[in-house]
């Protein structure tokens, strides 16, 4: 890991390729951040905040929130589309926030057929 304000966002990416079995793609690829087994792209943003921001309309996106005792929450787990036509309006530094109450809402319509499963569970603490 990189001490350079990216360690939340390594951790998360670590955490979901172990959680979900997704093989993470080389640092700094444009968008997506892994693949899935079933072969879809997809960005994980990980965050110890209400919100997060995204510059760019992923395929798939995860979202977990990081608790202080290592665990964490599947806070969004769908399509990127429905996160970037719900995201607010491009700020200065490019990005667009959304909070993660509006990811839960988003998440309530996403069937499970559409969400990656959980390759296995992660005890943190």
């Amino acid at each position: 890991f990189t001490p350079d304000g990216h360690l939340v966002g390594s951790l998360g990416e670590v955490l979901a390729a172990h959680a979900y079995d997704l093989e993470l793609l080389p640092a700094s690829a444009p968008v997506h951040d892994a693949r899935a087994k079933d072969g879809r792209s997809v960005q994980v943003k990980a965050t110890q905040t209400r919100r997060i921001a995204i510059s760019s309309e992923p395929e798939h996106l995860l979202v977990l929130g990081l608790s202080p005792d290592g665990s964490f929450t599947e806070e969004f787990n769908g399509p990127g589309k429905l996160v970037w036509e719900a995201a607010g309006k491009v700020q200065k530094n490019g990005q667009r926030p959304v909070s993660l109450a509006k990811l839960r809402k988003l998440m309530d319509g996403v069937p499970s057929s559409e969400r990656l499963p959980r390759a296995r569970s992660f005890e943190g603490g």
